[in-house]
């Protein structure tokens, strides 16, 4: 490549982070480290109305806990300004928007337009009255009030004033704007279907538009890598290159397939996370307007690596059978070449399958947090050596789909079981079970070594002697000892919890199960 490839993510700070936007970032991140570049982050804020108080902080946290980690940017970089184009929230760079600005307007390519938004809604409403398209264009912009059907005498007048007004890009008309995408190939748009863009608004603000292309430009950005939704606003992006004269600096444009909903049939929203129960945000966010809470990756019991691996195959293919990658992994296989042009159906199944692979990946002293916490949070952190917890993660992580349901599958190797699997109970239990529960009780009991082997043998050696076959009794005595039907390898967690408790929870079954078996 003839110049340094640097991406940037740019999100607007108008609440939490979709999923969507990640694998944005993931990509630019991507495309990035696979060519030695550099992926910046730019919050741009130009929108102040919308900007909503935390979502800056969520989106930094979001890409710190993914490992999608920007070399500068807004609260990332070498030194405390984040990087050598600082400042990168376009909130803070407004005072230099002004000048290019002026240079449009001096090279004739846009002008000031004085018109009301009365005004505007009139010529809006004329237009659908007559069936045409009610934009402010070529035609449309003869018949209001702005600088090209003003003197000169009455835009200084009005300006002088202090009028308000916004300053529009001056679209040719009916000119083919063509470039390359590098997902989509040529794509060609007519500036017929366009309208005047406002590139300045009466605040004083930039729009998105003009900030973009002059952040872009400024900081060097060399692939605008970018969601579908963008790709009707590249042709205004290759104009306002044109007409600024960076032609040779315009970067190459990337525009990535949507999210689809698992149906397939639209984009994936927040309302579909809610109604099928997975989340569509990264973290936890709390809406601070109306308090409303929404789930996130993190606390849903996701691990980021499975997150990244199952975003990276949303919209990508390696080109191989491949599923499971690490992120250096991807950084190697990743091309903008094997980027789908159609949307990706998100599947909720599949990615609970990733986080199940990450899971039993995983050291047991990774798990180790997760559980020590749900033993804080139950008063038993101090009950129990971490070499006896570390085991516990040794033999659950199998049975694990999230991080979250640690407790749930664990709690009977710490607490007594208070409630049993009744179903099971009904369907095995019979007049001889009392007895072969007693035996399998006083075999334990006098046995030196206790390990997963030797239970095994005292348990097979009870059976033969009372004539109860091991697939009528096994998952009964399961019962009996963690009160749920299904688990690891049952002898495995009979040695764990030892001597002990397995004779206080066998004496305890056989008191409550002939009673619970005629309910």
């Amino acid at each position: 490549m003839d110049r340094r490839v640097r991406v940037r993510f740019a999100p607007s700070p108008t609440g939490a982070l979709h999923i969507g936007g990640v694998r944005t970032a993931l990509y630019n991140y991507l495309f990035a480290k696979k060519h030695g570049g550099d992926f910046l982050l730019r919050i741009e804020d130009t929108d102040q109305t919308r900007f909503v108080p935390g979502a800056e902080a969520y989106i930094i946290e979001s890409l710190k806990w993914l490992g999608i980690e920007p070399v500068e940017g807004v609260g990332f970089g070498s030194d405390a300004s984040g990087g050598p184009h600082t400042p990168y929230r376009q909130s803070e760079r407004k005072p230099m928007y002004r000048q290019y600005v002026m240079q449009l307007m001096e090279a004739g390519h846009a002008y000031y337009a004085f018109d009301t938004t009365e005004e505007l809604d009139g010529m809006r409403e004329r237009l659908k009255a007559s069936n045409v398209d009610a934009k402010y264009d070529a035609i449309t912009r003869s018949t209001m009030k702005n600088s090209l059907t003003l003197s000169e005498d009455e835009v200084q007048k009005r300006l002088e004033s202090g009028d308000p007004y916004v300053v529009r890009f001056k679209l040719p008309r009916k000119e083919e704007v063509k470039f390359h995408d590098e997902i989509r190939g040529w794509v060609s748009f007519n500036t017929g279907q366009l309208d005047d863009k406002v590139l300045f608004k009466s605040d004083g603000m930039p729009t998105y538009h003009l900030a973009n292309v002059v952040d872009d430009y400024l900081m060097e950005i060399s692939h605008v890598i970018r969601g579908e939704e963008w790709l009707p606003s590249a042709p205004l992006h290759v104009l306002l290159y044109r007409a600024f004269g960076w032609e040779d600096k315009m970067p190459k444009f990337a525009h990535l397939p949507l999210l689809l909903k698992p149906e397939g049939n639209g984009k994936l929203s927040k309302r579909d996370g809610d109604r099928l129960g997975f989340p569509v945000f990264p973290l936890n966010w709390v809406d601070p307007s109306t308090g409303e809470m929404s789930s996130g990756y993190r606390e849903a019991g996701y691990l980021p690596d499975a997150v990244v691996n199952l975003l990276a195959m949303l919209g990508w293919n390696p080109g191989s059978n491949q599923e499971i990658f690490t992120m250096d992994e991807l950084i190697a296989a990743f091309s903008l070449e094997r980027v789908s042009k159609s949307g990706a159906k998100f599947d909720q199944n599949k990615a609970k399958w990733y986080n199940q692979q990450y899971l039993r990946k995983l050291d047991d002293s990774a798990l180790l947090p997760f559980l020590l916490t749900s033993l804080e949070e139950n008063g038993l952190n101090t009950n129990f050596s971490e070499a006896y917890s570390l085991k516990v993660c040794s033999l659950v992580k199998e049975k694990m789909s999230f991080t979250k349901e640690i407790w749930d599958i664990s709690m009977y190797f710490f607490l007594d079981p208070s409630e049993y699997d009744l179903a099971v109970i009904q369907k095995r239990w019979n007049e001889k079970i009392p007895a072969l529960l007693k035996d399998i009780q006083t075999g334990l009991a006098s046995e030196e070594l206790l390990d997963a082997q030797s239970i095994e043998r005292i348990y097979n050696e009870c059976l033969t002697q009372n004539g109860i076959l091991g697939k009528d009794f096994l998952q009964l005595f399961r019962v009996c000892l963690t009160g749920v039907a299904g688990g690891p390898p049952l002898f495995e967690i009979a040695a764990l919890i030892g001597r002990e408790a397995l004779g206080r929870r066998i004496e305890h079954a056989i008191q409550e199960f002939e009673n619970l078996h005629k309910q």
